[in-house]
């Protein structure tokens, strides 16, 4: 093929805006819908981008006054495994369960969207939303690249009495750890998707050495630790074409990592509390069956010398600052008077 450019491939179910109303992504981010037709003219004004729309004379007058935009459902790829909607009678519910993020890109901490009005619950697999031109997939002419994506599993539930409806959330959680638990699928018959004694597997341990902290050796508890495709310390937050494979080190700093398709990466990693990016000096080829220990390993956060004082805490996320209440003329239900952790100065 000549050069080309891809930006976006994902799946999208869209379901019967006359039967599916409440969506749910996560314990606290769930409620019913407006409808697509309160989106448009004259019932919706669009906002700053056409993604955001004020709903000034939706059907239903309790959405009025909100703003509606399917970027306030996004989530980040590791949490990133159930969402869909539900319909309230009879009740039945539809969810989208990816069981793996080996396929995403940008890494564990790359967001996305998930479900939104219309009613549209997604698959995303790749994309550049909330990265621009860093994410867009560039290929070269006559450049050979395959890829596979999925299996995703679509799980359909049912409950008798209309006072359990909610419950249908539930069971598809449930339903998604045993789909995680059931990867790699065995059904999946193409040679390019490799079952689990087809894949390997990397263990070892994360050490912090910061010498402005503490004499010993730390433990690098809570670390993101990943395999991705080689490149420099952080590249795999702008990777596309590969696949990755993440976990979280245990207070210790032991880390395990299975179900690793075959192939040549380099290892990187995080640690909440400290500043900068890991990565292993060496390239790691995985081979079907194998089992790497890789022993202990050792990161020297970047510094100039102690730390005199700090705002927040270097852990790739915002959760300690203070977030402030949206203008009354531009909310969405969903987040007001949620509990938050607010670090107010």
């Amino acid at each position: 093929m000549p050069a080309f450019n891809l930006n976006e491939t994902r799946i999208a179910f869209m379901l019967s805006i006359e039967k599916f109303r409440y969506m749910a992504m996560a314990d606290d981010r769930q409620r019913l819908m407006p409808l697509p037709e309160d989106r448009v003219p004259p019932r919706g004004k669009e906002l700053a981008y056409p993604e955001a729309v004020l709903l000034v004379d939706p059907v239903e007058p309790e959405f009025k006054g909100e703003v509606d935009d399917k970027y306030q459902y996004s989530c980040e790829n590791k949490d990133n495994k159930v969402h869909g909607f539900i319909c309230l009678d009879p009740p039945v519910g539809f969810w989208q369960i990816t069981p793996s993020n080996e396929f995403r890109t940008g890494g564990p901490i790359k967001q996305d969207l998930t479900s939104h009005v219309n009613p549209t619950t997604l698959a995303m697999f790749m994309s550049t939303h909330y990265g621009g031109q860093d994410f867009v997939t560039q290929f070269e002419s006559g450049e050979q690249w395959k890829k596979v994506f999925g299996p995703v599993f679509i799980y359909l539930n049912s409950v008798a009495d209309k006072n359990d409806t909610l419950s249908l959330w539930d069971d598809a959680k449930e339903r998604m750890h045993k789909e995680v638990d059931c990867w790699p699928y065995s059904f999946a018959s193409s040679e390019d998707f490799p079952k689990a004694d087809q894949r390997g597997a990397i263990r070892g341990r994360l050490l912090v050495n910061d010498r402005c902290i503490s004499k010993e050796y730390l433990s690098a508890k809570g670390a993101f630790v990943g395999l991705a495709p080689p490149g420099n310390a952080g590249s795999f937050q702008k990777e596309c074409k590969g696949y990755q494979f993440w976990t979280n080190s245990d207070d210790e700093g032991y880390f395990s990592i299975q179900n690793v398709r075959p192939g040549g990466y380099n290892l990187y990693a995080w640690v909440p509390g400290f500043i900068g990016d890991y990565k292993y000096e060496k390239s790691i080829a995985i081979t079907a069956a194998s089992d790497v220990d890789i022993g202990e390993l050792m990161y020297e956060p970047p510094r100039s010398g102690p730390t005199l004082w700090e705002i927040g805490i270097p852990d790739r996320s915002a959760a300690e600052f203070y977030v402030p209440d949206p203008d009354p003329q531009y909310i969405n239900k969903l987040y007001i008077n949620q509990p938050e952790n607010k670090l107010i100065f």
